[in-house]
């Protein structure tokens, strides 16, 4: 079983998704800003998204799933920046659907502008994304391009899916954590999209684009559990899961075991937790079995995703891939 890799080693990763998606995300911020909003209030709130923009996830693996199959990922930017746009698109719709009025320490466009305005800018980012895709591939062969927007209606459906059952566990502290599980399998199919989008684009084989596109699903397993994790450290947005979402998956783990039922669920009835009571929940989630089973769990994700790659072709970009997957487990 591989060992979990350093937090220097996690950096470096990062910096490398940042390299590959910045001249993309520098192409969807432009076309993005060239839509004409006559309304102010709109227009505020897209020049104040774009500026806070950082999301490099997306077009990251999409632009290593093109090389890892011999493509040059600068033949791939429109594709990338669309990919982009489509997630900032997902990403304030969440927002106003976890009614999440901040995030990493800035508002959100719902906190800043409200419920309207998100609605209208998510609108506007998703139509620009699916024109930009839409541009993008009509160079490819007629099969490859049909391939692309046949994976992305696959993935649309399955996310779009995995927000609707996800509305009904809401503020529940007793649901069952394997529905939660399935949810996390249905969100993955959006990195899944982005790796065979990008396979396809890179001109793979069948057997190259159903790796990866495997390990796509894989890898977004991994980056939601491993989210699942962080919030049970981080007091706010722990707290705004007890209030409007539901618990991080650990704490609901350790929610089935009684000894940790008895010691956390009076906590959680208050309401809001504090620092004090924080560390408690922690130390008692972290002690639980269920949860070491979970870190068990994503242990042998990791080891299947490898497993997937042994597939593609060797390159400095599968090294990457399997180092992004190896980085889910650091600290944990």
């Amino acid at each position: 079983m591989r060992p979990g890799i350093d937090r220097k080693q996690s950096i470096v990763i990062i910096n490398e998704l940042k390299r590959r998606s910045g001249k993309s995300l520098d192409l969807a911020k432009k076309a993005i800003l060239t839509e004409k909003i006559e309304y102010e209030r709109l227009r505020a709130a897209l020049e104040y998204y774009v500026t806070n923009w950082c999301d490099f996830t997306h077009s990251g693996v999409l632009s290593l799933a093109c090389e890892t199959v011999g493509g040059e990922p600068d033949s791939a930017l429109s594709v990338q920046a669309a990919a982009a746009m489509m997630a900032a698109a997902f990403d304030i719709q969440d927002d106003i659907i976890d009614q999440s009025t901040s995030k990493h320490g800035l508002p959100t466009v719902f906190g800043k502008y409200g419920e309207c305005i998100a609605i209208l800018l998510a609108n506007a980012f998703l139509v620009d994304g699916f024109t930009m895709l839409h541009e993008s591939v009509a160079s490819l062969p007629r099969k490859e391009a049909k391939q692309v927007f046949e994976n992305l209606k696959q993935a649309l459906s399955e996310v779009g899916n995995a927000h609707a059952l996800e509305l009904d566990l809401k503020k529940k502290i007793d649901a069952e954590p394997e529905q939660y599980l399935r949810i996390f399998e249905m969100k993955a199919a959006s990195i899944e999209a982005d790796m065979r989008i990008g396979a396809i684009v890179g001109n793979g084989t069948c057997k190259e684009i159903e790796a990866l596109g495997s390990f796509g699903r894989v890898l977004g397993v991994l980056t939601q559990l491993r989210e699942e994790f962080a919030d049970v450290f981080e007091i706010e947005e722990f707290n705004h899961r007890l209030r409007k979402e539901y618990l991080p998956l650990p704490v609901l783990l350790a929610m089935q075991e009684k000894e940790s039922r008895d010691r956390i669920g009076p906590l959680l009835r208050r309401g809001d937790v504090g620092i004090k009571d924080s560390s408690t929940i922690v130390d008692v989630v972290f002690q639980a079995a269920s949860v070491e089973k979970l870190q068990e769990r994503m242990k042998e994700l990791v080891d299947r995703s490898i497993r997937l790659l042994a597939r593609t072709r060797k390159c400095k970009s599968k090294k990457i891939l399997i180092d992004l997957a190896t980085s889910m487990l650091e600290d944990l």
